[in-house]
């Protein structure tokens, strides 16, 4: 098992319950894939870099985990099709 982690960023617009369903829903699927869920840091609601599609701030959440290397893959493909996801992106950090 390799070590990852991801953030994503979540539109400000969602509830506090909303945020937290897509969090549960994202470790579900680490979970569900066979990871270890290592850490989860919610830094909470900040202000973008840059504006993305006329969005100034982000819900941010960082999620430390491991999993084999194809698990990222899937990670993403749901970070893809859910809404509410702004930005997102798996990582490596050992490489």
């Amino acid at each position: 098992m390799r070590n990852y982690e991801t953030i994503f960023i979540l539109h400000p617009s969602l509830d506090d319950e909303a945020i937290k369903a897509n969090i549960e829903k994202f470790k579900g699927v680490i979970e569900n894939g066979g990871g270890v869920i290592e850490n989860v840091d919610e830094w909470g609601k900040r202000k973008l870099a840059y504006p993305i599609d006329k969005i100034n701030d982000g819900y941010y959440t960082l999620v430390n985990f491991k999993s084999n290397p194809e698990l990222p893959k899937e990670l993403e493909r749901v970070f893809r099709i859910t809404d509410g996801v702004i930005r997102f992106m798996v990582v490596n950090p050992e490489k």
